[in-house]
């Protein structure tokens, strides 16, 4: 089997592995993961303690994930393509009143400049 060495760790490993019929460290290898970076999607996330009310709980919600919306546009991901890609919420019992931790991510594509 042909071995093909890229990111960062890749100018450590030179020549001949055993078991490779091939390798290959290409002159630009050590940059190969920057390239995921480059067009990965742009994120936004909050993480904090509410005291939510249980009567407005999807109010409250709904209004945390706009925050992590907001998060991801600034950024620079693009408003109208940014969605919620996790959510966790965790009641705590040791805190009064109905304290939960709530964690949302957003993500979205980079928003496009028009030039």
């Amino acid at each position: 089997m042909s071995v093909v060495f890229v990111g960062g760790g890749s100018a450590l490993i030179k020549g001949d592995i055993e078991g490779a019929s091939e390798v290959f460290n290409p002159d630009n290898g050590g940059v190969a993961n920057a390239i995921g970076s480059a067009i990965s999607d742009i994120s936004g996330e909050i993480e904090k303690i509410y005291n939510i009310d249980p009567s407005k709980r999807q109010e409250i919600i709904a209004e945390i994930k706009e925050y992590a919306v907001e998060e991801a546009v600034k950024a620079g991901a693009d408003g109208d393509q940014t969605e919620i890609i996790s959510f966790e919420d965790v009641p705590l019992a040791y805190l009064p009143g109905n304290a939960t931790r709530i964690k949302v991510k957003a993500s979205g594509p980079l928003k496009q400049i028009k030039t």
